[in-house]
Order: C-alpha cells, then structure tokens, then sequence
C-alpha cells in the first residue's frame, strides 16, 4: 500500500532532497544536485514570494518512493491569463502505482487552488531547470539540465498525460566547428560595428546595472517562448548571483546598440563534471575543495541562455555572439559546448544551431493533462 505524506518538518525535507541519492545510487550518470542549493529553492527562493509550492513523499511501507512538488505559479496565470498548475521535482521508482498516487495527490492539491490543468516537470519553472529526459546520450547531463530514468515517459503517458512541448539539447564539437558566422566572424563584428551594434564582455565590476539590463533583455527577448514567465528583480538577482560564482567573462557576452544593452548571451563551465564527484551533493567536508580546484578540468560548456531583442533580429547579432563564444571555448581548450535548452518549434535558433554543425543529442518533453 502506498502511503503520500506532506513535508511538513526538517527531516521530511531532508528526505525529500536526498531521495534521488538513493533511486539512482547505481546510476554512473547521476548528478546529485548541491543540498545547499536545493534547500534553498524548496523554501526561501524568490519564486515562493509570488507562488505556492508544497511538498510530497510517497512510502510502501517505511521505505521512500518517490518525491512530487505540487506548485500554483501565480506569476505564470497572471502573464497567460490561464488557470494552469504545475508538478515538479518529480522521482519515482518504477511503478505505476506510486507514480499514480504521487501525480493525483499533486492534482488534488492543485484541483482545491482552482487550478484547470496541470503541467510538468517545472523545478519550480521554465526559469529554473524544467522537462524530463525521452532520449539521449549515455552520459551525465549539463549542469542545470535534468536527468532521470527512461521509465518515467511511460508513467506519464500511462497515466494519461499527453506531450505539451519537446526541448532540445545541442552538442557542438568545438574544435571540430564549421559554421560561416565563425569563420566570417571579424567581417560579420565590423558590419555589425557600422550599425552602431557592438559585442563586449559582461563587466563584472558593473554587475548591477549589468543584472538590470539583463533582466529587460530577457523579459522582451523570450516573452513568446511557449511557458515563458517573466522574472522579478528577485528572481533573476538570485539567478545572477548563482551564475556569478562559476562566471567566465569570456562566455558571458553583451550586445549593444549606441550604449543600450539589446542582447545577451550566458555561458557557464559545466561543472557537473565536479559535481558528479560529489557525495550526496554535500560541499562539506572536500566537496568545497572540488569545486574551488576542479574547474580548470572541465572541458564542456554550457550555453544557458541567448536572446535578443525582436527589433534587432536577424541582423546577425546571434550568430556573432555564438561566433565569439566558441572562438573563446577554442582559446580555452574547451572540447564540448552544449546549447540547451531549445524549443523544438523555434525555427531560428534551431537552424542556427545546425548551421553551426550542432547536432541534437538529448530531448526533454514537458507534459500536460487536464484536471477534471
């Protein structure tokens, strides 16, 4: 008999973030995220000042199961005019069963916030790290990309979800790239010059203004993404903060016309190739140490986020910035560059992407089912 109690106490909270130590122990690409972190997002994160979130554990018996968060992201319905819930932080053994029990008290909880449909897996959104793993390379995932068993797009369709939209995740062999923006780069940069468009670094000693004008960016640049939801200050300040601490100014790029900020690009080491080291993602006691050494190691990067604004579109800012990034991942050594993650409907990026001899190597699916 499956047994769902809500996290109500520190322990249950313990429990709830460390469960997927155990359901993947076994598991040569797991990569436990840092409990500090997660800690964090499940109860002081800015999201929690405009939403609601609240936590399950599953048990047969007095063994762990599974984990759901059941999460009304007022922001979301606000922007969408819509009435949607979400589901998220989802981990279940491979039983229809415990995944049941664990998606119908997610509904109900969601069915008494007047929620009409119910939609995931958000961690708690499409602003943090979102969908599940369908297909891929047999590999550990990119940092702040999912990662979970192949069984769990068979729970959900038996479940009676249905596919709302598919992310994709590119790799791009940096030394082995044959793209015309990179190799017409210099022309491409002195073209964009003559219009008054120029590409910097980000300047960390202005990391405010940088963070504010970033923030405008985002919120204009991907406000047609299915699933967008604008940030808060808050929000993207924390983001910030988090990117900051791993940040490398060569892959964290700038566009600007006549001094305004129209675009911007955020690269980051993929330091789950430290993390992956990690015991229980806990930073204590050497944890700390892997990760203040290990960077110069990592040989992957993760291109997190690309946009610019729509009245400067197709001008060739993106293929510069793309351009200027690997040229730098090259400098730097680095083998790997992933760009994730990607809608599958977005024509422009993924076309750029191909032309960039990026090839799709992982998707995540994002699913949906109405509340009845």
């Amino acid at each position: 008999m499956i047994k769902i109690i809500q996290v109500n106490s520190s322990k249950d909270l313990k429990t709830f973030i460390d469960f997927p130590h155990e359901l993947y122990k076994t598991d040569p690409n797991y990569v436990p995220a840092l409990y500090m972190s997660e800690k964090y997002l499940l109860t002081k994160h800015p999201f929690h000042q405009h939403s609601k979130m609240t936590l399950f554990l599953a048990y047969e018996k007095e063994r762990v199961v599974g984990r759901i968060a059941a999460i009304l992201n007022n922001n979301y319905n606000n922007f969408h005019n819509d009435t949607a819930g979400f589901f998220g932080f989802f981990d279940s053994v491979d039983d229809l069963e415990v995944a049941g029990s664990l998606l119908d008290t997610a509904e109900k909880w969601l069915k008494a916030e007047k929620a009409t449909s119910i939609i995931g897996p958000v961690n708690p959104s499409t602003n943090e790290m979102c969908g599940y793993l369908v297909e891929g390379r047999n590999e550990p995932p990119a940092v702040m990309m999912a990662y979970n068993k192949l069984y769990y797009n068979d729970l959900f369709l038996d479940l009676g979800f249905e596919k709302n939209t598919d992310l994709l995740a590119y790799i791009i062999d940096v030394g082995n790239f044959k793209d015309k923006s990179v190799r017409l780069l210099d022309k491409l940069t002195q073209r964009l010059k003559e219009r008054g468009i120029t590409i910097r670094k980000v300047n960390l000693k202005n990391f405010n203004q940088e963070i504010s004008d970033f923030m405008k960016v985002y919120n204009q640049a991907w406000n047609q993404n299915l699933g967008f939801v604008p940030m808060t200050e808050a929000e993207f300040a924390q983001m910030a903060k988090e990117a900051k601490m791993i940040l490398d100014t060569d892959f964290c790029l700038v566009a600007e016309y006549n001094g305004k900020a129209i675009g911007f690009t955020l690269c980051i080491p993929d330091i789950n190739q430290i993390q992956i080291k990690m015991k229980n993602g806990r930073l204590f006691p050497f944890g700390i140490f892997r990760l203040l050494f290990g960077r110069k190691k990592i040989k992957k990067v993760r291109v997190l986020a690309l946009g610019v604004n729509e009245d400067y579109r197709k001008l060739g800012i993106e293929a510069v910035l793309y351009g200027t990034m690997l040229r730098n991942a090259v400098n730097k050594g680095i083998k790997e560059a992933e760009a994730s993650w990607i809608l599958e409907d977005n024509e422009m990026m993924n076309r750029a992407l191909e032309k960039m001899n990026g090839k799709v190597y992982k998707r995540y699916r994002i699913v949906e089912k109405d509340i009845v």
